[in-house]
């Protein structure tokens, strides 16, 4: 045999062992995609209506000043007949614009107690059950025009009945 003969051959041979081998090869499964899982959105329970007369159901709005922040603070509560409320808090800077919170959820009072739930903060719905979306504040004084509130940290806020569909001035 010429040494080109045995060259050939081995080729052949190494090529026939290459094929034979690869065709033995265990090939890994292909994953499946993971299956998408979209998460729930959250479910609030559904407002309960006040009782029928309950002079806490109307706008009440605030204006005050607080230790550490510069201008004033406008804090308006919507609390609806239904049970549903609407809270936002603005603050009021000379000559720069108003800067924001917006919450809605539900209102209950308890005695002399009012229970805000926020549900939706900023266009974002909450997480029920978030403590930090459970508001509690003590009834200090209502009357037909004013109200006295104080909330678990002390501050206390003093409102004014404001007409049906008042809403803060940007």
């Amino acid at each position: 045999m010429t040494k080109a003969n045995i060259l050939r051959r081995t080729s052949w041979v190494a090529v026939l062992a290459t094929v034979f081998l690869s065709a033995c090869a265990v090939k890994a499964p292909v994953p499946e995609p993971a299956a998408q899982t979209v998460a729930a959105k959250p479910v609030h329970p559904a407002c309960q209506p006040a009782a029928a007369g309950d002079e806490l159901a109307g706008n009440w709005l605030s204006k005050h000043r607080q230790k550490g922040v510069v201008g004033e603070l406008r804090t308006l509560f919507t609390l609806q007949t239904d049970g549903s409320m609407a809270y936002t808090e603005q603050v009021k800077r000379p000559n720069k614009p108003s800067q924001g919170l917006n919450e809605s959820g539900c209102w209950v009072r308890k005695g002399n107690n009012l229970q805000i739930n926020t549900q939706e903060s900023n266009g974002v719905t909450t997480e029920p059950g978030d403590p930090i979306y459970e508001n509690n504040y003590n009834i200090v004084s209502l009357n037909a025009r004013n109200l006295v509130l104080r909330d678990q940290s002390g501050t206390t806020y003093r409102l004014t009945r404001m007409s049906p569909g008042y809403r803060l001035p940007f």
